[in-house]
């Protein structure tokens, strides 16, 4: 046990970025300690930072040379006054090295100590505890031997399937599901290519992979005086690449006996290493109700707002309380369960293509209201390769399931993220699905209802009715700026009978809106269908308009360039406006396969002159802590080659070019 030392905390670095550094410094300023950020070159405008009484540069855009230097940061810390330091989540939350140099630095280390993390960060020495201890694991995960042949062998040992995950961390990264020996050795190459730049860790694990499992975990809370407390568990077995999307508190599949035993192991595990702090103790949790250990994330997880909604525990504060030595402020019979609370995770990402992350410029985010919203994002934000997809939360706390599943779906309608694809449209059908709402959930849900995901909402508006709203916010835009000649009126054409137009493409489509004023109303022509407009109304990026059948409808609008952002009843649109004057499109050669996003060539696996086959890995890029493989869709003879590793590239580059058929790239996970 950790020696209880008492030492006030007047100041805390926050070694991190994004939503987490912002809630971070919102309990800091609650209780009146003072708060440092750090950011690198590409947040120099991030929320974070305006959270924060101070903010300190760290250095370039790649987290290796920013959020991830040790001694950019314990500098930042001495350099502002901090005397303690908050890893958040990710990046060094977990480094059992950076801790010990926090610590050795005379700083406090707000988190578990040193010889826990490490206890607990390396999965194979973390089974052996925990088995130590009673509590049951999943077979595998002990090669000492790390050659791919070695770790081979061992998975065909376990039998098929088997999962392949990164020892040294988290989040899905490095993590593969494998179901036979055809792909066993690329898989294990790629998980630990993923795990050595996400962790700094090539190390990976083999563990046999058990079919349609919860994700269950339980949140634990220990102190230096030898108190320790579960706050009962959170399910996230709704999940795509092995990354959870939506999480909730309770589980609907826990009942009051399964939830005090699989407590009790959670306590377990964290008096095995004397457990100091927040941390959380994973399970799989199997149809038959039997349950496994999983892992031990030694640090705030992403979900812990939920945990906070039910509980009414600010788990930032007790971190805080813990860090100074003081005991925490609960016992376990004080703790009870109030209602149910679901988050779901926004990501910059496409579901439609795969879950491919997405980058651009936000050009409008408004968050709902009546939800908690931790967010790393604002209007013009950047959203780059350099970081994970992860763009904000939203929390819903309701007196039961139902109706935090109610008031999510709302927020989501509410919620207004314009410039980037993002998964916002996803997770509202996910809350909508009869079976998500029935508490059928498991760790292959997407899967095994991505059809029905991904199909197009029925109740979605006529992109029509996007490009009217369009052509409406340009009308009124213009109408604000001009300065008209005395007794003119706005919108005056010396032809009132001739209508103008103006173009748009919609997912390859192309749309013209025709109007024309009628009196002090105006109607429009879009597609095959006449709108009559009878009045409409401009403020800021929001636009209110009334058709002639009396409904008013409200429209979240941005512009950027030729490209259109509309959000209409809760459904996203992005036209392109077409020129006046059309002028020709080279576009890219037959043949040619381009990157579906911005990126690092991590690995080429062809050469000019190659036949390939349809579906063929020719490219690994690594984008956002991930990496996609860019396919072949046809086959034939590769012709041209324009890319090497390391080379980073833009979205839309052209990698190669394969002869024969016209065909673009495909990206895999």
């Amino acid at each position: 046990m950790r020696a209880a030392v008492m030492a006030e905390i007047q100041c805390v670095l926050i070694a991190n970025r994004g939503e987490i550094a912002g809630r971070i410094a919102r309990t800091l300023r609650t209780l009146g300690i003072r708060s440092v950020a750090v950011f690198s070159d590409a947040d120099a405008d991030a929320p974070h930072l305006h959270a924060a009484d101070t903010a300190v540069r760290i250095g370039p855009a790649p987290s290796r040379d920013s959020y991830l230097n040790f001694e950019r940061i314990i500098a930042a810390a001495a350099q502002t006054g901090a005397d303690a330091v908050h890893p958040g989540f990710g990046f060094l939350a977990e480094n059992a090295d950076f801790a010990q140099a926090v610590i050795d630095a005379g700083l406090i280390w707000i988190g578990p100590s040193p010889s826990a993390i490490r206890a607990m960060g390396l999965k194979r020495e973390a089974k052996r505890l925990v088995l130590e201890a009673g509590v049951p694991v999943i077979p595998g995960g002990d090669a000492a031997d790390q050659s791919t042949k070695a770790l081979a062998a061992e998975a065909e040992n376990l039998g098929f399937p088997v999962l392949i995950k990164a020892s040294a961390g988290g989040g899905g990264k490095g993590m593969r599901i494998v179901r036979d020996a055809g792909e066993l050795h690329s898989a294990i190459d790629a998980g630990k290519r993923e795990a050595m730049s996400a962790f700094g860790d090539e190390t990976i694990l083999i563990e046999k992979y058990i079919e349609e499992p919860r994700h269950v975990e339980i949140q634990i809370l220990g102190d230096s005086h030898g108190n320790l407390v579960h706050l009962f568990e959170r399910e996230c077995s709704i999940q795509r690449r092995h990354q959870k999307i939506v999480e909730e508190a309770p589980s609907p599949a826990v009942t009051p006996e399964l939830r005090e035993k699989m407590g009790a192991a959670a306590l377990a595990v964290g008096r095995v290493v004397q457990y100091t702090g927040a941390g959380t103790v994973e399970f799989i949790l199997a149809p038959d109700k039997s349950f496994y250990f999983l892992e031990v994330n030694t640090r705030l997880q992403v979900e812990h707002p939920v945990t906070e909604c039910i509980t009414g525990i600010d788990l930032v504060a007790e971190q805080l309380r813990v860090a100074e030595g003081r005991p925490l402020s609960m016992r376990q019979e004080d703790l009870s369960i109030t209602g149910a609370a679901i988050e779901v995770r926004l990501y910059a990402e496409d579901p439609a293509a795969g879950f491919l992350p997405t980058t651009g410029q936000v050009a409008l985010y408004v968050e709902p209201t009546g939800v908690r919203v931790d967010s790393g994002i604002h209007s013009g934000s950047e959203i780059g390769i350099h970081y994970d997809p992860m763009l904000a939360k939203v929390v819903a706390h309701g007196r039961d399931r139902p109706e935090a599943i109610r008031k999510l779906r709302g927020a989501l309608r509410e919620l207004v993220v314009l410039g980037v694809v993002t998964n916002r449209e996803f997770l509202h059908r996910v809350l909508s699905h009869p079976e998500f709402a029935s508490g059928n959930t498991h760790t292959h849900f997407i899967s095994q209802h991505g059809d029905e995901l991904n199909a197009p909402d029925k109740r979605a508006p006529d992109p029509a009715l996007a490009a009217v709203a369009a052509t409406l916010y340009a009308r009124q835009a213009r109408r604000a700026k001009a300065q008209l000649l005395p007794g003119l009126t706005p919108g005056y054409a010396n032809n009132r009978f001739a209508a103008e137009q103006v173009g748009y493409r919609h997912q390859g489509e192309e749309l013209t809106v025709q109007y024309v004023p009628r009196g002090k109303q105006l109607a429009l022509w879009a597609g095959e269908q006449e709108f009559e407009v009878v009045r409409s109304e401009l403020s800021g990026a929001e636009l209110r308009f009334e058709t002639a059948d009396g409904v008013l409808r409200r429209a979240h609008i941005a512009k950027r360039r030729d490209q259109w952002f509309v959000q209409l009843d809760g459904c996203s649109f992005q036209l392109t406006e077409l020129p006046r004057f059309p002028v020709e499109d080279a576009g890219a050669a037959p043949g040619a396969l381009v990157a579906p996003m911005p990126g690092k060539v991590v690995r080429v696996e062809v050469k000019v002159g190659d036949a390939v086959t349809a579906r063929q890995t020719l490219v690994i890029l690594e984008a956002m802590k991930m990496e996609h493989r860019v396919v072949a869709s046809h086959a034939g003879t590769l012709t041209a080659l324009n890319v090497a590793e390391g080379d980073q590239v833009d979205a839309e580059t052209v990698l190669a070019v394969i002869s024969e058929e016209e065909t673009n790239a495909a990206a895999a996970p």
